[in-house]
């Protein structure tokens, strides 16, 4: 059984960063592309960024400059490095396997002052 959990999401004010994770257990993610989405209250769950396992990338304007993903195939964990936070980047955050519908619970992200 696949099963992808989400970890790292918190509280933080505009401008600071935090780290999410998505570990994941059931598949080895070397083989796979990896996404994150996030959903604000209200709004439809958004693209954030994928990562290819050729370690290609791609993100969303919104986030281009800002967020770095990245993956630790050892540890078979993704991961989403979040800097320069925005009040408007506050939402649930999804780690979920590329062209799978394949997702993980979702982890907070509040950035507020």
């Amino acid at each position: 059984q696949v099963q992808l959990v989400e970890s790292g999401g918190d509280l933080a004010l505009p401008g600071e960063s935090l780290r999410l994770s998505c570990t994941v257990s059931g598949i080895a993610i070397s083989i796979l592309g990896m996404e994150w989405y996030r959903q604000a209250p209200g709004e439809q769950r958004d693209f954030v960024a994928r990562s290819y396992s050729n370690s290609k990338t791609i993100y969303a304007d919104s986030v281009k400059g800002r967020f770095t993903i990245s993956r630790d195939n050892s540890k078979n964990t993704l991961y989403l490095q979040m800097n320069s936070l925005k009040p408007e980047d506050t939402a649930v955050y999804y780690c979920k396997i590329f062209n799978s519908d394949t997702w993980g619970q979702g982890t907070q992200v509040t950035v507020s002052s």
